[in-house]
């Protein structure tokens, strides 16, 4: 039986940079500084207004094959993870199969999974790769929440970035990835929510949990969000462990949603880690949302901090709520 690893990735990031120093200047009231200290998010890279989920992707995907020199007609299976596609319909992966010029036999949809996104599509990758019928899996990340929040929210605005990541994920005979957990409440979906843009009548629609302070589309429920990711977060960690036989002291690395400094500071003291453990990397392009870990994945690598046949335990969690955790070993750099 074949295997899902993990290889090379690119990640893609609009050509707008928003600083903090340029919402200060907009926004002379907030108090950025303060802001700063509780998300760890000093700039954000911001789509043009006619810059789509498709584009980035298409670009992220396309430095992938330029930066590791990888034949496009060697993709067997497109799969796309966005909350912004570009329409309700067609499905945005077509879109994208398209632009790339993949194979017409090329299989491609999309998913709709927010901050659990990638480790999701890691375990779809390697369901389809066990099958036999596939060998190479171009997974792609993107997102651009920041067309659903309004200039003058205050909350929002300082979180979001826009971004992609393209992953190879090829078949192997070595199992890297393994003891995949998944978990799933909706009854937080009124924390994250966009409640415009689907076909529900809006007097209809799941309210917001709370207040809605500004005018954006998306809404969100900090604290609510941090209570659910500190108290299930560390039982998730503890299932992998346990399956898989390990003490946590036995993982090299967490590597963990990007969501706020805040939040991933609360978890480090709940579990009981270090920064170095349980890295952090947040301020150059802040929450990107489900191409977070990819972007702290290619980032370690190339800062040769996550160095090879390191045991690593992936964590997405957030919207939905939906999260989900695996436990993987990188063996792309000494392929």
């Amino acid at each position: 039986m074949k295997y899902a690893s993990v290889g090379p990735i690119a990640v893609w990031l609009p050509e707008k940079i928003e600083t903090n120093e340029d919402l200060q200047r907009e926004q002379p009231r907030w108090n950025l500084p303060a802001v700063a200290e509780k998300t760890g998010i000093l700039r954000r890279h911001i789509a043009a207004p006619d810059e789509c989920s498709s584009d980035l992707a298409v670009k992220a995907a396309e430095k992938l094959f330029s930066d590791f020199d990888i034949d496009r007609n060697s993709i067997d299976y497109l799969l796309l993870c966005t909350q912004t596609p570009d329409y309700p319909l067609p499905t945005t992966a077509c879109l994208v199969q398209d632009r790339l010029n993949l194979r017409k036999n090329t299989g491609a949809i999309d998913f709709n999974l927010g901050c659990s996104g990638f480790v999701y599509g890691l375990s779809l990758a390697d369901g389809l790769i066990r099958t036999g019928e596939v060998k190479r899996v171009l997974l792609i990340t993107s997102e651009t929440y920041t067309k659903l929040i309004d200039k003058d929210d205050r909350s929002l605005r300082t979180i979001f970035g826009d971004g992609a990541a393209a992953t190879l994920i090829e078949a192997s005979d070595q199992q890297s990835l393994s003891m995949f957990e998944f978990g799933t409440d909706g009854s937080g979906a009124d924390t994250l929510i966009a409640g415009q843009g689907g076909f529900r009548d809006q007097a209809s629609i799941i309210p917001p949990r709370h207040r809605q302070r500004w005018k954006s589309n998306l809404y969100m429920d900090g604290p609510s969000l941090i209570n659910f990711t500190v108290s299930a977060i560390p039982g998730v960690i503890e299932q992998i462990l346990g399956r898989a036989k390990l003490e946590l002291e036995e993982i090299d690395m967490l590597l963990m949603h990007q969501a706020t400094l805040k939040m991933l500071s609360m978890l480090q003291q709940r579990i009981g880690v270090t920064s170095e453990k349980m890295p952090i990397r947040l301020e150059e392009v802040g929450n990107t949302v489900s191409s977070t870990i990819p972007i702290l994945i290619q980032g370690l690598r190339n800062s040769g901090e996550l160095k090879p046949n390191m045991k690593s335990i992936m964590l997405g969690f957030g919207v939905g709520w939906s999260w989900a955790g695996c436990l993987w070993q990188d063996t792309w750099q000494t392929s």
